[in-house]
């Protein structure tokens, strides 16, 4: 696998951003898992999805983080809503906000796509919950 020296500046810009939404703990295990076999596709999203996307200055993270919440329930991709939602720590995405997201989602998705994210959202604001509590005592 190659080294950061060798990666374009996009792909460096796409790292700033993506460990500012995602956290270093979580790109820095997302990056340990990395083989050859998935070096190209993490090199495409993070220069695309985090580079060329998340990084222009159209919209702030905060309205980035919503409108990614609500694309990825939308389309059912329960995994990737549960680590957006875990990202709103740093993206200044609220309860609030992710809740509204939900309701567009029910009218303009569908009743059971929101149905099925809600289910995750709680879980996973419940495990954020259980941690800080755990850090807290």
């Amino acid at each position: 696998m190659s080294d950061l020296t060798s990666h374009s500046e996009r792909y460096k810009t796409g790292m700033k951003t993506r460990r500012s939404v995602l956290g270093d703990a979580y790109v820095d295990r997302a990056s340990a898992r990395m083989t050859d076999f998935d070096e190209a596709f993490q090199t495409f999203i993070t220069e695309t999805a985090w580079g060329s996307v998340w990084s222009r200055a159209g919209l702030t993270k905060r309205e980035r983080s919503i409108v990614t919440i609500a694309l990825l329930a939308a389309l059912g991709h329960d995994e990737e809503v549960a680590m957006h939602v875990r990202a709103t720590k740093n993206t200044g995405a609220t309860q609030d906000d992710v809740k509204e997201a939900i309701m567009h989602v029910a009218i303009y998705a569908g009743i059971p796509a929101a149905n099925s994210a809600i289910k995750v959202i709680k879980k996973t604001y419940a495990e954020l919950a259980s941690a800080a509590a755990g850090d807290n005592g």
